[in-house]
């Protein structure tokens, strides 16, 4: 157990507990870039199934934090990434809830949820481009991506039933 790493795991992740507006998924690119290209805690491929086994674990969708902890620094790793993702943030959200409960008909906290709600959406759509360029290689899972990404938009299929097409094609070998 490398101190110094433990440094790094505590001080990445308390940053961006400060920057994930609208959870975890909105910072995955950050989260991405910082424990893949520029810590080298994991390769992409690491990264992208910690990420699907994060996605189909039950519970929140912060679990990823603590796997990235346990690759770079095992269980103490991973529980110091729990703690310094979670902790800021919870704080954080805890005094500005009073504060927005006590603001409700405010002008400025109407205008500032408004002008939150494109950058959460937005967040949100860089973290699956960047998972989609992880893991998307070739042609037919880029297909399937897009394909996938415009049933979920514009129709009201089960995102499931997409989920197992795209077993199947896999399971194919055509993905």
């Amino acid at each position: 157990m490398n101190p110094v790493v433990l440094l790094e795991i505590a001080r990445q992740f308390l940053l961006l507990s400060l920057l994930s507006i609208g959870g975890a998924n909105a910072i995955i690119p950050e989260i991405q870039r910082r424990a893949v290209e520029i810590e080298h805690w994991m390769t992409n491929a690491d990264f992208s199934q910690m990420f699907a086994l994060s996605q189909a674990a039950p519970g929140p969708n912060v679990l990823i934090v603590s796997l990235i902890g346990w690759q770079a620094a095992g269980v103490v790793g991973a529980v110091l990434a729990m703690v310094a993702m979670c902790a800021p943030s919870s704080l954080l959200t805890y005094h500005v809830a009073n504060a927005w409960d006590r603001f409700r008909e405010a002008p400025l906290r109407i205008a500032i949820q408004t002008a939150l709600s494109p950058v959460t959406v937005g967040l949100i759509l860089a973290s699956g481009f960047v998972l989609a360029r992880t893991i998307d290689h070739d042609w037919a899972a880029y297909a399937a991506t897009i394909v996938t990404a415009a049933f979920a938009l514009l129709t009201r299929v089960h995102p499931l039933w997409l989920l197992a097409v795209a077993a199947v094609l896999g399971a194919a070998g055509f993905i």
